[in-house]
């Protein structure tokens, strides 16, 4: 059986075609880099935070979940280095007037050059040196670097000035680091514990293309490991090995995934790696992982005032903890849970058929529901419709011929199509189509939920 992966422009056909990604405000003509999740992205995205959640907060000892603010005291950014740091080197055409990414221009026109570790002025130098060529209207006639501030600022109460504004947050973990002490406290959580959060943030960046693998807004997957110093290393490794164990839970497989450690270490990191996978694009980092050191705490408690020790009563001593921080992006591992499972496939010499082979898991919708001749089986097949929707997301098909049916199931994901026939009336059985095999079994009605369940656990 032949099989056909799926282009970046195939993909975001696919996406707004069956429901799972639309642009964003499409009505009105969009806005760049904002894309809104349809009825089944929305269920894949939660599908992918539940099995977040069960592998990070369930199945670990001393792991507790924070849900903090977006909007936070504006000294959270100061402390971070956020207000100060957070820029990204652009530049302008003069001739097409679009703007750019100095280090993403360098990279698109050669690859093996790494922009990372480059200053502001080696990067102007080459790009200047090597006439490297705007995206967009071919010519090399750019503007000097100015370093962009990427948080977005909005003003709180009445007044615009300065005094009122605060920012969107531009990253989940400083919320995990100010609530420290309240989940120590209140947890009664000793060393090592852990503080995971879903939520989004924001960044003002420039980003013209791959979709959503890089948005103004995006979700993430936070988890900050608390930690003494001297445990910080092992503690690090362990994470970047758990990573990849979490992708291939999801059916990313090994052979699509590597790990990329940093050269170029940020000022707060000891040791720093990404977990990336094989887009159509190239290598896209989904995962990051850093030892934070004591940093992060160390910060907070200058610019608070608040003590952000930790008391160990065993050794009788007070010191601030270290921090492995492993980060997850929502949005890019939607993206590369999609691209791993859509294909399409040659059936025979006259058929093709679109599958997205994700694990049952993860599947929006665990089974379609299909009366095999609506006037004569509807009745009973929107009977164990309602019954099976208590139990799990099915739904229910009777438009077309059997074959259609089926492939629509197919197409999104769908792991069982269930039929209903004269046996069911008479014999009360079912016939249970495979989507990854497309082969049929017969079984009593009862047993569905029982046969679903082992399906996707």
């Amino acid at each position: 059986m032949q099989k056909r992966s799926f282009t970046m422009e195939q993909m975001v056909s696919y996406c707004n075609q069956y429901g799972f990604i639309y642009q964003g405000s499409e009505i009105y003509g969009g806005l760049a880099n904002t894309w809104d999740y349809g009825p089944l992205g929305t269920r894949l995205k939660n599908q992918i935070k539940d099995a977040w959640r069960y592998f990070f907060i369930q199945l670990r000892e001393n792991s507790y979940e924070l849900d903090a603010d977006i909007l936070m005291n504006p000294r959270v950014w100061e402390a971070s280095g956020h207000l100060a740091g957070f820029t990204d080197p652009l530049l302008d055409c003069r001739e097409c007037r679009t703007r750019h990414r100095a280090d993403n221009l360098i990279q698109e026109y050669d690859a093996s050059v790494d922009a990372d570790r480059m200053t502001q002025e080696e990067m102007l130098a080459y790009i200047r040196q090597q006439k490297v060529p705007c995206p967009v209207c071919g010519k090399s006639n750019f503007t000097d670097i100015r370093q962009f501030n990427l948080m977005f600022e909005t003003q709180r109460g009445a007044t615009n000035d300065s005094a009122s504004t605060i920012y969107l947050r531009p990253e989940n973990a400083q919320g995990e680091y100010v609530n420290y002490l309240n989940v120590m406290r209140s947890m009664r959580a000793k060393l090592p514990f852990s503080i995971g959060q879903i939520g989004k943030a924001f960044r003002n960046e420039i980003t013209p293309k791959n979709f959503t693998f890089r948005t103004i807004e995006f979700e993430q997957m936070e988890y900050q490991t608390f930690c003494r110093a001297g445990e910080d290393s092992d503690l690090y490794q362990y994470f970047k090995n758990y990573g990849k164990s979490f992708f291939e839970y999801l059916g990313l497989p090994a052979e699509k995934l590597r790990f990329h450690d940093h050269e170029k270490l940020a000022h707060y990191a000891k040791e720093a790696c990404d977990i990336e996978y094989l887009f159509p694009f190239g290598w896209g980092e989904i995962n990051g992982t850093h030892n934070r050191t004591d940093f992060d705490l160390r910060r907070h408690q200058e610019y608070s005032g608040r003590s952000m020790e930790y008391f160990d009563e065993v050794a009788r001593e007070k010191f601030i903890p270290y921090i492995i921080e492993s980060t997850y992006g929502v949005d890019r591992i939607v993206l590369a849970v999609l691209f791993e499972g859509l294909r399409e496939e040659t059936v025979n010499e006259k058929d093709t058929r679109i599958v997205l082979g994700i694990k049952p898991q993860l599947a929006p919708v665990k089974a379609t529901i299909l009366p095999l001749i609506r006037k004569r089986h509807a009745q009973k097949a929107m009977e164990l419709y309602s019954s099976l929707r208590r139990h799990f997301m099915v739904q229910y098909d009777d438009a077309g011929s059997i074959g259609k049916r089926y492939r629509r199931g197919d197409a999104i994901g769908v792991p069982a199509a269930v039929t209903i026939d004269d046996d069911t009336l008479e014999k009360g059985t079912v016939t249970v189509r495979d989507r990854d095999t497309m082969q049929q079994q017969t079984l009593p009605a009862g047993e569905l939920v029982s046969y679903l369940n082992k399906l996707i656990q």
